[in-house]
């Protein structure tokens, strides 16, 4: 354990959302509301969901100064998922965010949406999202695009037929 606290660890938030990430989930989003991808990475998230079908609003704008959609349905940097949570309930947008699966033990979740009368609702992916890595903000072809965490999709307000959902 010595050699731990001498190792530096770098956070970034430059991994993108995969097709199948949105695939899988697809029945679970609402086709009569206009959709806020709100973290516009590569421009790939909202282009995915647009090809599903989806009416989607997706522009490189500031999530903090911005309100558009009916709903959001993203995968926001992770180093910043407690302002996001926060603006949102702030917002009292429904949503649907791809963030990792230790989020749900988090005190500021606890107080953001503990006591809501509108509960967090989950959907449990089958295997891990193997997210697409960018480096120097472009995707490189051929890196192996291993994620080492789980995942879930914490849903807010989306009136799912269950609480807890456990994908095929």
């Amino acid at each position: 354990m010595s050699g731990f606290s001498k190792k530096a660890f770098t956070k970034h938030d430059d991994y993108m959302t995969p097709e199948s990430a949105w695939t899988a989930v697809k029945g679970y989003i609402p086709k009569n509301k206009k959709i806020w991808e709100a973290f516009y990475g590569d421009g790939e998230s909202g282009n995915i969901l647009k090809k599903m079908g989806f009416d989607v609003i997706h522009k490189d704008v500031d999530f903090f100064k911005k309100d558009l959609g009916e709903i959001i349905v993203s995968n926001p940097p992770f180093t910043i998922k407690k302002e996001v949570l926060t603006r949102l309930k702030e917002l009292g947008k429904p949503f649907m965010l791809i963030m990792p699966s230790s989020t749900i033990n988090t005190q500021y979740m606890r107080k953001i949406f503990g006591n809501d009368k509108n509960p967090i609702q989950l959907i449990i992916p089958q295997k891990r999202i193997q997210f697409i890595k960018l480096v120097n903000g472009k995707r490189v072809e051929g890196q192996k695009q291993r994620c080492n965490f789980d995942c879930f999709y914490y849903c807010w307000k989306m009136n799912l037929p269950r609480d807890l959902i456990w994908l095929p």
